[in-house]
């Protein structure tokens, strides 16, 4: 069994290691489909404002926000993280 794995193998690590490099932008569709996160009503000062919408993260103790543009594939144009208080004090 392990020898008819042999050649599949060897191929996919030969592709691994010629795979592009190039950086990817950080689409919104990229991000709904791979982050938990939260839709805002509005960015907070510090981001965009026009032609865009930010959504929300909660990682650790911090409150990370990410802003799309509206138009075209919605590209992350903008990112924030926000200090959080640790969710225990919060619900005392």
């Amino acid at each position: 069994m392990f020898r008819s794995l042999a050649p599949t193998v060897a191929l996919v690590l030969a592709g691994a290691a010629h795979a592009d490099t190039a950086p990817i932008p950080m689409t919104y569709e990229i991000f709904e489909a791979s982050v938990v996160h939260l839709d805002l009503d509005s960015c907070p000062a510090s981001l965009p404002q026009e032609n865009s919408f930010c959504r929300a993260a909660i990682l650790h103790d911090a409150v990370h926000v990410f802003a799309f543009a509206d138009s075209g594939d919605s590209p992350m144009i903008g990112y924030r993280a926000f200090d959080a208080p640790p969710l225990g004090e919060t619900l005392q």
